[in-house]
This record gives C-alpha cells, structure tokens and sequence, in this order.
C-alpha cells in the first residue's frame, strides 16, 4: 500500500509538470522586453504569440503503439531487475544487488509515467507477463547494458521522433524523460561489470537516489534538484538497503 502512495504521488508530480508546459488546448505565450544582446527590438517586436497545442493522439497511430511498447519494456525491466537483485545478493554481491533493485525503482516511474499519458489519452494500457532470462551476475549485467543501450540509442530516440511528428507532448515528455535516464543507467550497469571483472566491488556506491517524476538516478549524493525536472530532492526516494 505504500508503495503504491509513493508510485501516485509521483504521477500526479510528473502530471502537474506536464500541465503547465503542454495544455490540452492551444493557448498563447506573450513575450514581453525582448532584448538581444542589450539593445532593444523595435516597439513591433516587443511582443509575439507562440501557439502551443497537444494534439490528441491516434490510437491506432505510431506515437499510440510507442506508448504501450515502452510500457511493456518498463514493466518487463522493473521484474527482471528484481530478479537480478535476487540472484546478485544470492552469489555475495550486495552492492551490485542494490543497484540492480533502484534501477527497477527508477523503471517504475517510467512505467507509471507512460501508463499515464496512455490512460489521458484513452489508450489501451496492455498486460504484461514479463519474460527474461535469468543468468548469473556477469551476465545479468550484459543483459542489463544491452536493454539499456538499445532504449537509449535507439528505442526512445525513435519515439521522441513519432510523438513530436504527431504533435502530443506528453508523450514526447515521458518518453525523454526515460530516454535521459536510461543512458545514465546504462553507464551504471558497465561501470558495476567493470568492477566486477577486475575484482574492484568496494567501489560501488552503497547509497542511491531516484527522482519521483522522471526516475533519474544518482549514486552516492543527490544535489537540490533533479537536473531533468527540477523536482525538489526531498522527493526523492533513498535506496541504501534491498
């Protein structure tokens, strides 16, 4: 139960931050005392209008299917990582467990993000039965790079294209919300198989934060404020235990 307030709360965050930056209709921006470098425009130029419209999304479009395909990757993500974290803790790696079980944290947020937009948008939210292999702790770690790298390179890149072409920007938000923190898990993922190899474990971080509306991730220390989305960092979640 309160897992589920926690995952809530960071979805209506992550909704009043969409809110304000994409309405669901057109609205105008009036941008006042325009200045480039110091010297004023024209009285002409001193206000314009930008429109900004969140077009409503096509079920059966591109940007639709993108929606639910990444929400089956999270959710296949977020148990495969649970499982790994098992099996790490199992084989005496404590400290490769705990990153395995914040990543699936963070995995979460993404999830629950695209569940949302799919659920504004009036979109199927489909069923998941996760399916994964489940190996030993090196390979668990390949495993977890390769997923990573292909959401980053390629995966999310290519739905931030189909959301931006169909003109939601919810979507093309939670989208680059994941897409920022998956390289960033990514580099996690090959600097704990680096350790691994050459013996070097002590140097993993015993700590992680995660942000409740983007799921950025920070080992060790966490600053004031998500560099993605500003969220104050007394939201954040603190992993230091499994």
């Amino acid at each position: 139960m309160k897992k589920r307030i926690k995952i809530n709360l960071a979805l209506l965050v992550f909704l009043g931050l969409l809110v304000q930056s994409c309405q669901d209709h057109s609205r105008k921006i009036e941008l006042r005392d325009t200045t480039i470098q110091n010297k004023a425009l024209p009285d002409k130029s001193k206000a314009a209008t930008v429109n900004i419209e969140n077009k409503k999304l096509d079920p059966t479009g591109k940007a639709a299917k993108d929606l639910q395909d990444a929400y089956k990757g999270e959710r296949t993500a977020i148990a495969k990582y649970e499982a790994f974290s098992k099996k790490a803790e199992e084989e005496g790696y404590h400290d490769i467990a705990l990153l395995f079980k914040t990543v699936s944290m963070a995995e979460t947020v993404h999830a629950g993000n695209h569940q949302t937009i799919m659920e504004m948008e009036g979109i199927k939210v489909p069923n998941v039965i996760p399916e994964y292999p489940l190996k030993d702790t090196r390979e668990n770690l390949k495993n977890a790079i390769g997923g990573e790298s292909y959401e980053a390179k390629s995966m999310y890149p290519g739905f931030i294209k189909d959301a931006n072409e169909a003109g939601n920007y919810m979507a093309q938000m939670s989208f680059t919300y994941a897409y920022n923190v998956e390289k960033k898990h990514r580099d996690f993922y090959k600097a704990a198989l680096a350790d691994l190899e050459t013996n070097h474990l002590n140097s993993l971080a015993k700590v992680y934060y995660v942000c409740p509306v983007c799921g950025n991730t920070y080992a060790r220390n966490a600053p004031k404020r998500c560099e993605i989305t500003l969220a104050n960092s007394d939201t954040f979640t603190k992993i230091d235990e499994l």
